[in-house]
């Protein structure tokens, strides 16, 4: 593992760069990836943005945005691109087999590997690293590698602020999250001081979806949330047939788990969804229940304590059936 410090001296002369993501990637992993992206774009570096797949379109707004290449759709381009690349930063995860197809290009390119990251785990691929599971978002940790480690702070400007800004708000749940501590509040006023328009962005996040979206959080809401309240548990089972009803694109399904974690009492909230070739499941929790544990143990994942996720090749009727037995297993944890 190479110093931190010395990736400033190797920045110091243009360079060919490619940023990164995990798949489906959500606000912070858009966001401090394009935040990234701009900063490196002062610096005079030649850079590109690969998401493995496509993302919600609600972050569709992000400065940079229109730079994006997605690797699902220009493959061969991505892929001459990572074999071709100086550096490559990899945020938001890490490990490589969470970039699906890319991980082995990423793993067999020259280039120098920089992880930014703080989710529990590292795999150990890169050559810098900037970790930490203390961070609230990736976009902390890519705001205090511009500040703190490249001593580059007078060079955020409204794009690389609004872009971060984001990153903090999606991960910490708007501000509410226990990761939330002083320093990152003081973080995101210095972002605000930096340009980034607080109001318009909770409202480009929050209040942008579809009105097929808003029937299909009814549906969720009416038909298919299951309370479990010998567990202090509540369940959303979703099936690839009812997204196809609702015409559910990448994103729609974003938050639902929280408003089954919003009901008094509840300290673990499951969302089983099923997609054409696997079943995903989000889950969260409050106090000290680990769902990255149970996601770890159970389900092929892992994540935050609170915030965690995974997925299995079982059929979705199988996985809820699965929960019958876990949460007893959990009884003492869940009923305090």
């Amino acid at each position: 593992m190479l110093e931190l410090t010395s990736l400033k001296e190797f920045l110091a002369v243009p360079r060919q760069i490619v940023i990164t993501t995990h798949p489906k990637p959500d606000g912070d992993a858009m966001g401090s990836s394009l935040g990234l992206y701009a900063y490196l774009i002062l610096k005079g570096h030649q850079v590109s943005v690969i998401t493995p797949t496509d993302y919600p379109t609600f972050l569709a707004w992000l400065p940079n945005n229109s730079h994006v290449i997605i690797y699902t759709e220009k493959t061969e381009q991505s892929q001459q691109l990572i074999a071709s690349a100086d550096l490559i930063f990899c945020l938001d995860f890490n490990s490589l087999v969470r970039i699906n197809e890319m991980g082995t290009y990423v793993r067999d390119s020259a280039a120098k590997k920089v992880m930014i990251d703080h989710h529990l785990e590292p795999e150990g691929f890169e050559d810098y690293r900037l970790w930490t599971t203390g961070a609230c978002a990736t976009a902390q940790l890519v705001y205090e590698f511009i500040v703190n480690v490249m001593g580059d702070r007078t060079l955020l400007n409204q794009a690389i602020a609004s872009c971060l800004y984001t990153g903090i708000m999606t991960d910490t749940g708007s501000f509410r999250f226990r990761s939330t501590t002083s320093n990152v509040h003081r973080i995101v006023a210095d972002l605000i001081d930096c340009g980034a328009d607080n109001t318009l962005i909770h409202q480009m996040v929050y209040d942008d979806f579809s009105e097929t979206r808003l029937r299909f959080l009814g549906h969720c809401l009416l038909n298919k949330l299951e309370v479990l309240d010998e567990f202090n548990s509540a369940i959303i089972v979703i099936t690839q047939q009812e997204l196809d009803k609702y015409k559910i694109s990448t994103g729609d399904t974003e938050g639902i788990v929280n408003y089954a974690l919003s009901i008094t009492g509840i300290r673990l909230a499951i969302l089983i969804i099923e997609r054409q070739d696997m079943v995903k499941l989000s889950i969260r929790s409050t106090g000290d229940f680990p769902a990255n544990e149970l996601c770890k143990k159970y389900f092929n994942g892992g994540g935050h304590k609170n915030a965690a996720g995974g997925f299995s090749n079982e059929k979705i009727e199988m996985v809820r059936e699965k929960f019958d037995t876990i949460l007893p297993e959990y009884k003492s944890q869940l009923i305090l």
